[in-house]
């Protein structure tokens, strides 16, 4: 008679014993569709004349918003200067930005090629972050000066705790 050997597989000794399935209470977090849906963070990539068109928000984003329906945000990309932008919700639930993005597009040099990052961060404030076509950061130090053509009328006024 021929002896066979057994290939052990699997995941070895313990298999079965201990905390596992049917085990009682499980130290695991609760399956992705039972947390609640927090969309703080989505980019865009520019394909059109960022200054001809208004931008179009996430989908997601706009229904992570969904009953606030903001009249504007305020962006910032460096510095403590925050530019004020109206959005536009179209009743089926898209979200664009649109007065006052084109002056934070051509301040921040947004072009066609550019990837724009977006972090909500509460109180109608959007961090951005512009990459240009080659997908590095532009830095700009531009947002803490004041210049003289500039109105202060989009700019939002920033306090800082002492």
């Amino acid at each position: 008679m021929a002896s066979t050997s057994r290939t052990r597989t699997g995941r070895g000794r313990g298999r079965g014993r201990g905390r596992g399935r049917g085990s009682g209470s499980s130290s695991l977090p609760p399956p992705p569709s039972t947390l609640p849906l927090i969309i703080e963070e989505f980019f865009i990539v520019v394909y059109e004349d960022p200054l001809v068109k208004k931008v179009r928000t996430p989908k997601k984003f706009a229904d992570y918003l969904d009953g606030k329906e903001l009249a504007k945000v305020y962006l910032r990309a460096t510095g403590p200067r925050l530019w004020t932008v109206e959005v536009l919700f179209d009743g089926q639930g898209r979200m664009y930005l649109d007065k006052g993005w084109e002056k934070f597009a051509i301040a921040h040099g947004v072009d066609f090629g550019c990837f724009v990052h977006f972090k909500y961060e509460g109180d109608d404030v959007l961090t951005v972050k512009v990459f240009d076509g080659t997908m590095c950061r532009r830095y700009y130090y531009s947002d803490d000066e004041d210049t003289d053509d500039e109105s202060d009328d989009d700019v939002k006024p920033c306090i800082h705790p002492l």
